[in-house]
Protein backbone atom coordinates (compact mmCIF):
# COMPACT_ATOMS: atom_id res chain seq x y z
CA UNK A 1 0.00 0.00 0.00
CA UNK A 2 1.47 3.48 -1.02
CA UNK A 3 -0.51 5.53 0.60
CA UNK A 4 -3.00 5.40 3.55
CA UNK A 5 -6.97 5.48 2.12
CA UNK A 6 -8.68 8.64 2.97
CA UNK A 7 -10.60 6.82 6.02
CA UNK A 8 -8.52 6.51 9.13
CA UNK A 9 -5.31 7.14 9.59
CA UNK A 10 -4.80 4.96 12.44
CA UNK A 11 -6.55 1.92 11.09
CA UNK A 12 -3.76 2.09 8.09
CA UNK A 13 -1.25 2.48 10.65
CA UNK A 14 -2.18 -0.60 12.04
CA UNK A 15 -2.85 -2.54 8.74
CA UNK A 16 0.58 -1.59 7.87
CA UNK A 17 3.06 -1.52 10.32
CA UNK A 18 4.06 -4.42 12.99
CA UNK A 19 2.58 -3.60 16.49
CA UNK A 20 6.13 -3.46 17.99
CA UNK A 21 8.05 -1.44 15.61
CA UNK A 22 5.56 2.05 15.64
CA UNK A 23 6.77 4.31 17.35
CA UNK A 24 4.46 4.91 21.00
CA UNK A 25 4.96 1.19 21.36
CA UNK A 26 5.77 0.57 24.83
CA UNK A 27 7.09 -3.31 25.84
CA UNK A 28 5.87 -2.40 29.43
CA UNK A 29 4.10 0.84 29.85
CA UNK A 30 5.32 0.95 33.85
CA UNK A 31 5.22 4.94 33.88
CA UNK A 32 1.08 4.69 33.41
CA UNK A 33 1.08 1.85 35.63
CA UNK A 34 2.93 3.47 38.07
CA UNK A 35 0.86 6.72 38.17
CA UNK A 36 -2.74 4.47 37.46
CA UNK A 37 -1.55 2.22 40.44
CA UNK A 38 -1.14 5.27 42.60
CA UNK A 39 -4.97 6.73 41.70
CA UNK A 40 -6.25 2.94 42.54
CA UNK A 41 -4.62 3.29 45.65
CA UNK A 42 -6.60 6.24 46.20
CA UNK A 43 -9.92 4.40 45.98
CA UNK A 44 -10.26 4.90 42.29
CA UNK A 45 -12.00 2.15 41.09
CA UNK A 46 -12.97 2.34 37.39
CA UNK A 47 -11.03 3.72 34.67
CA UNK A 48 -10.81 4.90 30.93
CA UNK A 49 -8.07 4.71 28.93
CA UNK A 50 -8.09 7.38 25.81
CA UNK A 51 -6.59 6.50 22.84
CA UNK A 52 -5.84 2.61 24.26
CA UNK A 53 -5.43 0.98 21.08
CA UNK A 54 -3.58 -1.80 21.07
CA UNK A 55 -1.80 -0.87 24.21
CA UNK A 56 -0.54 -3.31 26.75
CA UNK A 57 -1.42 -1.29 29.54
CA UNK A 58 -5.18 -2.30 29.90
CA UNK A 59 -3.61 -5.91 30.41
CA UNK A 60 -2.20 -4.47 33.39
CA UNK A 61 -5.27 -3.08 34.27
CA UNK A 62 -6.49 -6.23 34.86
CA UNK A 63 -4.38 -6.84 37.24
CA UNK A 64 -5.89 -4.26 39.83
CA UNK A 65 -8.54 -4.07 41.51
CA UNK A 66 -10.93 -2.07 39.58
CA UNK A 67 -14.22 -3.03 38.80
CA UNK A 68 -14.78 -0.98 35.83
CA UNK A 69 -12.64 -0.82 32.51
CA UNK A 70 -12.86 0.82 29.08
CA UNK A 71 -10.63 2.03 26.50
CA UNK A 72 -11.51 4.80 24.05
CA UNK A 73 -9.89 5.01 20.39
CA UNK A 74 -10.74 5.83 16.85
CA UNK A 75 -8.67 2.80 15.65
CA UNK A 76 -11.48 -0.40 15.49
CA UNK A 77 -7.81 -1.79 14.19
CA UNK A 78 -6.00 -1.23 17.39
CA UNK A 79 -8.65 -2.11 19.55
CA UNK A 80 -9.22 -5.17 17.76
CA UNK A 81 -5.29 -6.02 18.20
CA UNK A 82 -5.53 -5.70 22.00
CA UNK A 83 -9.10 -7.78 22.13
CA UNK A 84 -7.33 -10.47 20.22
CA UNK A 85 -4.10 -10.47 23.00
CA UNK A 86 -6.30 -10.66 25.70
CA UNK A 87 -8.30 -13.19 24.45
CA UNK A 88 -11.29 -14.50 26.47
CA UNK A 89 -9.91 -11.44 29.28
CA UNK A 90 -10.96 -8.60 26.60
CA UNK A 91 -14.78 -9.19 28.05
CA UNK A 92 -13.98 -7.27 31.55
CA UNK A 93 -13.34 -4.21 29.34
CA UNK A 94 -15.76 -1.99 27.66
CA UNK A 95 -14.12 -1.26 24.21
CA UNK A 96 -15.75 1.82 22.50
CA UNK A 97 -14.27 3.12 18.96
CA UNK A 98 -14.98 6.74 18.66
CA UNK A 99 -13.07 10.38 18.37
CA UNK A 100 -12.64 12.05 21.70
CA UNK A 101 -13.41 14.85 20.22
CA UNK A 102 -16.72 14.08 19.25
CA UNK A 103 -17.96 11.48 21.43
CA UNK A 104 -20.79 12.76 23.63
CA UNK A 105 -21.07 10.79 26.02
CA UNK A 106 -18.93 7.56 27.80
CA UNK A 107 -20.48 7.09 31.16
CA UNK A 108 -18.64 8.59 34.74
CA UNK A 109 -15.06 7.07 35.91
CA UNK A 110 -12.85 7.50 38.76
CA UNK A 111 -9.65 7.65 36.38
CA UNK A 112 -8.86 9.45 33.28
CA UNK A 113 -5.86 8.20 31.22
CA UNK A 114 -4.44 9.46 28.45
CA UNK A 115 -0.84 8.69 26.96
CA UNK A 116 -0.84 10.68 23.87
CA UNK A 117 -3.50 11.32 22.20
CA UNK A 118 -4.35 14.90 23.69
CA UNK A 119 -0.89 16.72 21.79
CA UNK A 120 -2.16 15.56 18.00
CA UNK A 121 -5.00 18.19 19.32
CA UNK A 122 -4.04 21.24 17.15
CA UNK A 123 -6.85 23.07 17.21
CA UNK A 124 -8.77 25.10 20.75
CA UNK A 125 -12.30 24.18 19.29
CA UNK A 126 -11.08 20.34 19.72
CA UNK A 127 -9.27 20.74 23.17
CA UNK A 128 -12.36 22.41 24.53
CA UNK A 129 -14.26 19.30 23.67
CA UNK A 130 -11.56 16.95 24.87
CA UNK A 131 -11.53 19.16 28.24
CA UNK A 132 -15.84 19.24 28.27
CA UNK A 133 -15.65 15.61 27.72
CA UNK A 134 -13.50 14.79 30.71
CA UNK A 135 -15.26 17.11 33.32
CA UNK A 136 -18.14 14.81 32.67
CA UNK A 137 -16.41 12.15 32.68
CA UNK A 138 -13.82 12.23 36.08
CA UNK A 139 -16.12 12.09 39.09
CA UNK A 140 -15.22 14.92 41.31
CA UNK A 141 -12.07 13.92 43.26
CA UNK A 142 -10.95 11.65 40.48
CA UNK A 143 -8.16 11.64 38.29
CA UNK A 144 -6.73 12.60 35.07
CA UNK A 145 -3.66 11.22 34.03
CA UNK A 146 -2.27 12.96 30.63
CA UNK A 147 0.62 12.43 29.17
CA UNK A 148 2.09 14.86 25.91
CA UNK A 149 5.65 15.67 24.38
CA UNK A 150 7.34 17.57 26.59
CA UNK A 151 8.34 20.88 25.15
CA UNK A 152 11.36 19.22 23.76
CA UNK A 153 9.65 16.59 22.66
CA UNK A 154 9.23 16.02 18.79
CA UNK A 155 7.42 17.88 17.18
CA UNK A 156 5.04 15.43 14.82
CA UNK A 157 4.06 11.95 15.60
CA UNK A 158 3.37 9.58 12.81
CA UNK A 159 3.86 11.93 10.23
CA UNK A 160 1.46 14.81 12.03
CA UNK A 161 1.98 17.78 13.66
CA UNK A 162 1.51 17.70 17.76
CA UNK A 163 1.45 20.42 19.68
CA UNK A 164 4.18 20.09 23.13
CA UNK A 165 3.39 20.89 26.33
CA UNK A 166 4.93 21.75 29.59
CA UNK A 167 2.65 20.85 33.02
CA UNK A 168 1.33 24.41 33.69
CA UNK A 169 0.58 24.77 29.87
CA UNK A 170 -1.57 21.59 30.29
CA UNK A 171 -3.26 22.43 33.62
CA UNK A 172 -4.34 25.76 31.57
CA UNK A 173 -5.59 23.86 29.14
CA UNK A 174 -7.78 21.57 31.08
CA UNK A 175 -9.02 24.46 32.67
CA UNK A 176 -10.78 25.39 36.37
CA UNK A 177 -12.54 21.70 36.29
CA UNK A 178 -9.17 20.34 36.92
CA UNK A 179 -6.16 21.15 39.51
CA UNK A 180 -2.44 20.28 38.59
CA UNK A 181 -1.56 18.00 41.49
CA UNK A 182 1.37 16.00 40.01
CA UNK A 183 4.26 16.00 37.22
CA UNK A 184 6.61 14.11 35.86
CA UNK A 185 8.94 13.61 32.77
CA UNK A 186 9.81 11.08 31.17
CA UNK A 187 11.90 10.22 28.12
CA UNK A 188 10.18 7.69 26.04
CA UNK A 189 12.90 5.33 23.52
CA UNK A 190 10.93 4.46 20.65
CA UNK A 191 11.24 0.54 18.55
CA UNK A 192 13.94 2.67 16.49
CA UNK A 193 15.93 3.94 19.63
CA UNK A 194 15.01 7.52 19.32
CA UNK A 195 14.48 9.46 22.59
CA UNK A 196 11.32 11.26 23.19
CA UNK A 197 10.64 13.57 26.29
CA UNK A 198 7.26 13.20 27.61
CA UNK A 199 5.52 14.97 30.73
CA UNK A 200 3.47 13.02 32.40
CA UNK A 201 0.63 15.44 34.51
CA UNK A 202 -1.76 14.30 37.44
CA UNK A 203 -4.69 16.23 37.68
CA UNK A 204 -7.75 16.10 40.30
CA UNK A 205 -11.14 16.67 39.21
CA UNK A 206 -12.18 19.41 41.24
CA UNK A 207 -16.23 21.64 40.72
CA UNK A 208 -16.05 24.80 39.05
CA UNK A 209 -16.69 27.64 40.39
CA UNK A 210 -20.20 28.57 40.50
CA UNK A 211 -21.02 30.74 37.60
CA UNK A 212 -18.54 29.81 35.11
CA UNK A 213 -19.08 28.71 32.04
CA UNK A 214 -18.29 25.28 31.04
CA UNK A 215 -18.47 25.99 27.12
CA UNK A 216 -15.34 28.92 27.82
Amino acid sequence: MDAHPTGNQWDWIYATRALDAVGWFEPDPSNSHELVAEAVALGGRSIIDVGGGASRLVDQFLELPLERIAVLDISEAGLAHARHRLGARADAVEWIVGDVVSVDDVGEFDIWHDRAAFHFLLEEADRRRYVRLAERTVRIGGRAIIATFADDGPERCSGMPVRRYEPADLAAECGPGFRLIDSRRYVHHTPAGVAQSFQYSTLERVARATGHDAGS
